[in-house]
């Protein structure tokens, strides 16, 4: 009975654990599993990550826009109906294509990245015209809408558009704050719109248009938060002679426009230069990256040259090894690629290489220095030579 027990614990812990986590059971399952299309694979992804084809896509998606304006005019729509026709079916196989391409390539983590999420979606706006043209007519009252759908398609744009998604980045980073702005700003709002109609939404002589139940109030408070036709409403107040109305307006005005709304932009553009600057050292990396791996191959290269070089030696009959280097110059070319070392171009080896200078001239200064007064002493010594020759030469006369 025990064995059973915990057999049967067992496996409804493993039965949960499944049904809770789906995606790392998928995964597990398929993670394992070989492609035998590598090369294939490997080719199609070189073709999506290339400049080229992100070039040839973002032309493709402007065009598309271009003629979602065209389309927008009436008589050209009509004298280029077959144009438009045409174009619609070629813009919309290129998506497909890409959309092909991209799960061809990972068909997994396609699901994950949030920009992929928006191309599938775009890509279904897409055929919902089709649709609602094949099963409920031309004439189907919804139609129109679907028609404007497709506006959407330049959202495509921000797939290959690295500064679009930082500023986006920045925006979604900044939800909370504004959330919490805007919040802040609705209670203000809703004190200042029961004030309000407290105040001036009276039935016998109060502004009844811009005041005279909550939902007018609130409009009317919007209306002065964006400071956008205020007078008007102000002088539709001093009409009526309603006491303290200048002052509910220049208050609000104050809190809302001035406080509220300048906290808002102050928060967004404080967080997109943030992101501007984790985007520009992201930049740098890849440049950085970029540039090591050309190093890298270059010295590679030349290690497999001198390899050979040496190689060449042992079978060739060539008596020292600089007569070998002497005939491997004469094939050297001024466009051959060099690699020079990054400690010699590098600002803190220029400042240790000054300071190491200017001590290596305080050195010499000193030695100078002390040169001089070596010859000034022996000078001196000189000058004091004969004089002590003829004192001896003195004292020896006086005592013979």
């Amino acid at each position: 009975m025990s064995q059973q027990f915990h057999y049967q614990n067992n496996t409804r812990v493993t039965s949960n654990s499944l049904l809770d986590n789906p995606s790392v059971a998928f995964c597990a399952r398929f993670g394992k599993f070989q492609r035998r299309d590598s090369q294939c694979q490997a080719f199609v992804k070189r073709v999506i990550m290339s400049r080229l084809f992100k070039m040839i896509m973002i032309s493709i998606i402007s065009l598309n826009a271009f003629f979602v304006v065209l389309w927008t005019d009436y008589n050209t729509k009509y004298n280029l109906f077959r144009l438009f026709e045409v174009s619609e079916l070629v813009f919309v196989s290129i998506y497909s294509s890409e959309f092909c391409m991209k799960l061809y390539v990972d068909p997994i983590n396609y699901w994950k990245d949030g920009y992929n999420l928006l191309d599938i979606i775009i890509i279904i706006t897409m055929f919902i015209p089709y649709g609602l043209r094949r099963f409920k007519g031309k004439h189907y009252p919804y139609l129109n809408i679907a028609d404007g759908m497709q506006s959407l398609r330049i959202l495509k744009l921000i797939t290959y558009s690295r500064g679009i998604r930082t500023l986006i980045t920045a925006v979604g980073q900044t939800a909370y704050i504004v959330a919490s702005v805007l919040f802040l700003l609705f209670v203000l709002m809703f004190i200042f719109a029961i004030l309000g109609f407290c105040l001036f939404g009276l039935p016998d002589r109060g502004d009844q248009n811009n005041w005279g139940n909550l939902a007018v109030a609130f409009f009317t408070l919007f209306s002065l938060a964006t400071v956008d036709g205020w007078t008007d409403l102000q002088q539709q107040l001093d009409s009526r002679n309603l006491a303290l109305s200048r002052t509910f307006t220049i208050i609000f005005i104050l809190l809302a426009s001035f406080v509220f709304l300048s906290m808002f932009v102050g928060v967004m553009i404080i967080h997109t230069e943030d992101s501007i600057k984790k985007f520009e050292q992201e930049l740098m990396e890849e440049r950085h990256m970029t540039l090591m791996e050309e190093k890298q191959v270059i010295l590679t290269r030349r290690h497999e040259e001198v390899s050979n070089l040496m190689q060449l030696q042992k079978n060739a009959d060539y008596r020292s090894f600089s007569e070998l280097v002497e005939n491997f110059k004469k094939t050297l070319r001024h466009t051959d690629p060099m690699v020079l070392d990054d400690f010699g171009t590098s600002l803190p080896f220029i400042d240790v290489y000054l300071s190491t200078l200017d001590n290596q001239d305080a050195t010499i200064c000193k030695l100078q220095e002390l040169y001089y007064e070596i010859a000034h002493v022996l000078s001196l010594m000189l000058e004091d030579l004969p004089q002590k020759k003829q004192s001896q030469s003195s004292e020896k006369a006086d005592e013979k």
